[in-house]
Parts: structure tokens; C-alpha cells; sequence
């Protein structure tokens, strides 16, 4: 009984531990040579293009319900768009001809940019960060110095702003205020203020002040609901937590939409865990570039055993990168709810690569 999680940050924990553990035994019990890793790569790219513009649809048509799902499934398209490019370099040491294949996925990064910039402004964001993080850490493993520069890097920053451009001006001409990136800039402004307020007024080490959140008197001071997983997965287990369900999830906005991560995380659960959450999150980045370098020279040495391995850690690597920024720095949505077990999900897939079987 004692291992039933009590609170919304308990259950968190037990589902991270239990995802990381599965990874790691998943991880080194299926082949991953690189063209595994590639056609598995690129159908989950192609999977999220056509997700993303279902949904892109359903903005236009009024009958048609709108799902967001760039916020659980935007990092796995820089997983999966990432890991594609990074088989890349691998596939010309091996002398495959990948020409037709570049052209698919520059097709799919195109695809994808559109549709989830359609879909969330905000994913357009962590895309950009996803795919430049992605290109660099590609080009320092292969030692290139042509295919990303700064001149690179300004023009994807400027594609996005002129992406933001068009989308403003169909939203004015269409009267499509759902797509309008000045619209969701308003809103932040005139929400965020009370927001941050409330949030520094009232955290402390351990959580927050129990009658400051909405539940009032009731509030418990700690894993009041703002922070959580899935809800549908919290009440399919019946486990009797305070959740902002139905009507009640626009009180959530207060937090979940409106606050970077950093204030979201700091307000349910306290400082205390805010900071060991950094801690993690470092650890798992900093661990995964070491990780990514012990690849480059086993490749280097001539060892083609991890080829696959260190093209899926390029992918998961820039992926958890931009979910992070985006999470903890502009909108806690993006690391909250079905995003956050993404997140967690990267993370497993990158410390899973500390342990290999010898086969």
C-alpha cells in the first residue's frame, strides 16, 4: 500500500521511475542499427505530419473538433525528424545514396513546420530550437562546418517570423483569431501579470499557500492539480486528487497556460522540488552529450555497433532540449499533462543509453 502514490508529484515520480525502467530494458533488448532507426524514424515523422494536419483541417472546418496535439507530440516530431537527419551522415560513410531520401525529409520538415505552426503558435517555437540544436550537435559529431552557421540559424529564425507574419495576416483576413499570433501575445499580456503575482506572493519551500489557490480552503499547499499528468489517466485509475476537469480547466490557465514551467513547477510543488527537477534536467542533458561523444569515437575507431544508438540520442537529445526551454521558460502547457509524459518519455530514452548489453 505504501508504494500507491498520494499526491499528483508522488504518482509523477513513480510513472517517471517505472517509464525509465522499461526504456532502459527496451532499449537494449531491440536491434537498433541505423536503417531500423531510420525507416522507424521517418514513419513516425510521416505519422505526425498527417496528425498535425488533421488538425490544421480542424481549425478551418467549424464541425471538426480541435485536438492541439503539437503540445504531446510536437517534441516527437523533433525526435523523429532529427533522428531521420542524423542517419544521414551515417548512411554516406556506408555509401548509400541518400538523395531521394534528403529530399523526403525536407518534405516532412516542411510539412511539419506549416501544419504545427497552423496548429500552435508556440510550437513553431520549440520546433526552430529543436531543429537548430539538432543540427549542431549533427554537425559536431560528423566534424562538418558548412551545414549549419549562423547564417543558417538567422534565416530558420526568420522563416519563423515571416511563418508568424502570414499566419497574423489570414487570421485578420479570414477573422480566424485562433491562428493569430498578436491574439495569443494579448492574452499572455493581460493575464500574466495576476498570474505571477499570485505564483511569487505565495510560494514557498515546500508548495504554496493552501487558500491561494482556486479549491480556496480546501487547497491542500502542495499537488493542488495545476501540475499533473494525463487526467483521463488519474481518474481511469480513481485516484482522488484535485483536478481542474471540465468547465474547471480554464481556472487552470492560470498556471498551465499563462506561466513558463519555472513558476508553474515552483508554485504546486515548492522550490525545493523546482530545484532538483533543474538538477535532473541538467543531469540528463550533460549526461547525454557525454554519452553522444563516447559514440562519435567508437565510430571514429571504426566500431559500427552504435550507429543507430547515437542517431537516436541526436534526435531524443534535441527534442528534450526544446521542450525544456519552451516548458520552463515560455508555457508550462508544453511540459504539463500528455506533454509531460513525452517529456518524461525523452528523458528515459536519453539515460537509457548508460547502460549497453554486450551481445
Amino acid at each position: 500500500m505504501a508504494l500507491i502514490a498520494t499526491t499528483h508529484l508522488a504518482l509523477i515520480l513513480e510513472v517517471a521511475i517505472l517509464i525509465h525502467i522499461g526504456m532502459l530494458l527496451l532499449l537494449n533488448f531491440i536491434p537498433l542499427n541505423y536503417s531500423i532507426v531510420f525507416l522507424l524514424s521517418t514513419v513516425l515523422g510521416v505519422g505526425i505530419t498527417l496528425a498535425f494536419g488533421f488538425d490544421a483541417i480542424c481549425l478551418i472546418i467549424p464541425q471538426l473538433s480541435h485536438h492541439e496535439f503539437t503540445h504531446p507530440y510536437g517534441p516527437i516530431a523533433i525526435l523523429g525528424v532529427v533522428t531521420a537527419w542524423a542517419t544521414i551522415p551515417i548512411m554516406k560513410l556506408q555509401d548509400v545514396k541518400t538523395s531521394s531520401i534528403t529530399l523526403l525529409l525536407y518534405l516532412l520538415t516542411g510539412a511539419i513546420t506549416i501544419f504545427g505552426a497552423i496548429v500552435h503558435r508556440d510550437f513553431l517555437i520549440m520546433w526552430v530550437l529543436g531543429l537548430i540544436a539538432g543540427f549542431i550537435m549533427i554537425n559536431k559529431l560528423h566534424d562538418r562546418r558548412t551545414s549549419i552557421s549562423l547564417r543558417t540559424i538567422g534565416l530558420l529564425i526568420l522563416g519563423a517570423l515571416v511563418l508568424f507574419g502570414v499566419l497574423e495576416g489570414i487570421s485578420q483576413l479570414f477573422h480566424m483569431e485562433i491562428i493569430s499570433p498578436l491574439a495569443r501575445i494579448d492574452r499572455m499580456n493581460l493575464n500574466q501579470y495576476a498570474s505571477l503575482k499570485m505564483v511569487i506572493d505565495n510560494t514557498n519551500l515546500w508548495g504554496h499557500t493552501a487558500n491561494s489557490t482556486y479549491w480556496g480552503s480546501s487547497g491542500l499547499g502542495n499537488s493542488d492539480g495545476y501540475i499533473t499528468l494525463p487526467l483521463t489517466f488519474i481518474t481511469g485509475l480513481g485516484l482522488p486528487f484535485p483536478l481542474f476537469y471540465g468547465i474547471l480547466v480554464t481556472k487552470k490557465d492560470v498556471i498551465d497556460y499563462f506561466l513558463p514551467g519555472i513558476f508553474g513547477i515552483g508554485y504546486d510543488f515548492g522550490y525545493l522540488a523546482l530545484a532538483l527537477i533543474i538538477i535532473w534536467i541538467l543531469a540528463v542533458i550533460i549526461i547525454g552529450l557525454v554519452i553522444l561523444r563516447k559514440y562519435k569515437n567508437e565510430r571514429e575507431r571504426g566500431n559500427k555497433k552504435y550507429y543507430g544508438r547515437e542517431a537516436l540520442l541526436t534526435g531524443s537529445l534535441a527534442a528534450f532540449i526544446a521542450q525544456t526551454v519552451l516548458g520552463l521558460f515560455i508555457i508550462t502547457r508544453t511540459i504539463n499533462g500528455s506533454a509531460m509524459v513525452t517529456y518524461i518519455v525523452l528523458s528515459a530514452l536519453i539515460m537509457a543509453h548508460t547502460v549497453t548489453t554486450k551481445r
